[in-house]
């Protein structure tokens, strides 16, 4: 093909017509919907909803390319999101939790440590293997999938397939596995202070580690 040709091509392209108009209205439209309802936690579960696509596709945020660039590409821009996303997660919680001690409650999440076991390592390995294969996490397939991408439209029917064949397991897998868990509670044993500072210091030094990877592979500190 000439230049002549693509430079015809081009100009036979009809223009990109903006969605925004139509995103406006549908979201008025489900606020709106929500105030017929008389439900105003339904109408901010909708807003929070909407807010969090919009931010999840207009950063490309996808735990599967975090962990899946710095090895194919050498880039660890993502990798480096999700560990400040873990740190603003962390003083999140903690505030919440300190929060909750100072109303007269108790430490938020500490019902809810699941101790590891070698059904977590496999379930982390088969999900990885799955999330690479078909392009995205859980995050990422929902994205591309409003996005209208085909592969993840199948991805996504396996992945409701694939949790309830889960579910289904663990009913006579984990009975099995019950006697064979481990738990770490880090507060317990460093105090909220001390894991605090261990957690940091972690994530600081996963940081570095993966701004020195992206730098020696692809020489860039972005």
């Amino acid at each position: 093909m000439n230049t002549e040709t693509k430079i015809k091509t081009r100009t036979q392209r009809k223009p990109f017509k903006s969605q925004i108009p139509f995103a406006l209205a549908l979201t008025v439209l489900v606020i709106a919907f929500g105030f017929y309802l008389k439900d105003v936690k339904l109408v901010t579960f909708w807003i929070f909803g909407l807010a969090f696509g919009i931010i999840l596709q207009r950063s490309r945020f996808c735990f599967t390319a975090a962990f899946r660039d710095p090895i194919l590409t050498g880039s660890t821009s993502l990798t480096r999101g999700v560990l400040l996303a873990i740190a603003i997660g962390t003083i999140g919680f903690t505030a919440i939790s300190f929060g909750s001690v100072l109303s007269g409650g108790k430490f938020i999440g500490v019902d809810s440590v699941e101790p590891l076991s070698l059904l977590t390592i496999a379930g982390g390995i088969i999900f990885g293997i799955g999330m690479v294969m078909a392009g995205g996490c859980a995050s990422g397939t929902l994205m591309r999938f409003g996005e209208g991408f085909e592969l993840q439209w199948v991805s996504f029917i396996f992945f409701m397939l694939g949790s309830v064949a889960g579910a289904w397991a663990m009913g006579f897998l984990e009975p099995v596995f019950s006697n064979k868990k481990f738990a770490i509670y880090l507060p317990e044993h460093l105090g909220w202070i001390g894991a605090l500072v261990f957690q940091f210091s972690i994530i600081l030094i996963l940081y570095i580690v993966a701004l020195k990877w992206q730098k020696k592979k692809i020489g860039s500190d972005k």
